[in-house]
């Protein structure tokens, strides 16, 4: 919508929505954690519930619920009839049982809210100020073995909700070819090792990431019994001369280097074109805001670019496909495959210049 076309009742209308967004927000996790919307949807054939029947069953205060989904009706969260009876719109609908919104409601609740309140300072500094509001570290990573079991469970939620429903189809392309070794760079809890072991019998992989995921990693690869074709590397790729085993065959990075400004970028890439020879591959997933289909998409992805600003480490975000093709060219990669994956993923498959 152009500043042309709309008018100002309209415009001020949108502008009090955005003034007032984290009080919708909040009454929403509100809805949801106190089984508001899931009474609300189970009356849906018997037309709907009032406010004291909710109340009541749930040992509320007609108050607080009434309060509730004054602002949830207002927002287009709920409606109401003339028997002041409530029904969840499809907007609710979603907002309560949509797997994506829920994910993203949760990481947004539990890990970003209270630290997105530092982003100007964020922007100012380049450091994720917000950090300090989950724990005292440099970067989210370092930390992520130690967050409290709710906010660790809804950032591994978030970061595996928008890779695992990809890993099938990667696979498949992945073990056209014959890969006996792969290095999983950034294997946070192992999920993609643990697949690819089970995919296939004969693969060896080294997952390489933080000492605090790698050893998250380590026990769930014993607990799946793999043991015996997975080892670990330790590295910071943050460190002065960050380095890994030379014999690389396949390197694997899925959802990891938009943890990195361009810079750094550059040097993960640099690092591994140094293992490389010359029938190695490197292979990058990433949901690129340019490679999307669907304006909501890029939303999400724009949005994640600020929790990258404020929480995760002050200097990294989303990118588009055309600034990662630059920074690989630079590195000395030759781009050998470009194929879309998913519904927002893009595979790039790159040899050693």
């Amino acid at each position: 919508m152009s500043n042309s076309s709309i008018k100002a009742i309209d415009a001020i209308q949108e502008a009090q929505k955005i003034a007032f967004a984290p009080f919708v927000f909040q009454a929403t996790v509100s809805l949801r954690k106190l089984g508001v919307f899931d009474l609300i949807f189970e009356k849906r054939k018997k037309g709907g519930i009032t406010v004291s029947a909710i109340a009541e069953e749930l040992k509320l205060s007609d108050y607080g619920v009434g309060v509730l989904l004054e602002i949830a009706e207002s927002a287009n969260i709920v409606s109401k009839n003339e028997t002041e009876h409530y029904a969840l719109t499809t907007i609710g609908y979603f907002l309560a049982y949509n797997e994506t919104v829920n994910v993203n409601i949760n990481f947004t609740n539990e890990v970003c809210y209270k630290g997105l309140f530092h982003l100007d300072e964020a922007i100012k500094t380049g450091k994720p100020k917000g950090l300090k509001e989950l724990g005292n570290w440099n970067t989210v990573y370092e930390g992520l073995s130690q967050l409290p079991p709710l906010q660790q469970q809804s950032w591994f939620e978030f970061d595996h909700h928008y890779s695992d429903d990809i890993f099938s189809e990667a696979l498949e392309i992945l073990f056209k070819k014959d890969r006996k070794k792969i290095f999983d760079i950034g294997a946070n809890t192992g999920k993609f090792t643990l697949k690819c072991c089970a995919y296939n019998s004969d693969v060896n992989i080294t997952m390489i990431d933080l000492p605090g995921q790698l050893n998250k990693a380590k026990a769930n690869v014993k607990t799946a019994g793999f043991q015996d074709r997975v080892q670990g590397h330790e590295i910071d790729w943050l460190s002065e001369n960050p380095s890994i085993p030379s014999d690389a065959e396949t390197i694997w990075m899925c959802q990891f280097l938009d943890c990195f400004s361009k810079e750094e970028i550059l040097k993960v890439l640099k690092t591994c074109v140094s293992s490389m020879n010359e029938n190695s591959e490197l292979i990058i997933i990433e949901t690129f805001t340019d490679r999307q289909k669907f304006d909501n998409a890029k939303f999400i992805l724009e949005a994640t670019s600020l929790y990258f600003t404020v929480i995760a480490n002050g200097n990294s975000k989303m990118y588009k496909a055309t600034e990662f093709k630059d920074i690989a060219n630079e590195a000395g990669l030759q781009l050998k495959e470009d194929i879309e994956i998913g519904e927002y993923h893009t595979m790039f498959t790159f040899s050693k210049a």
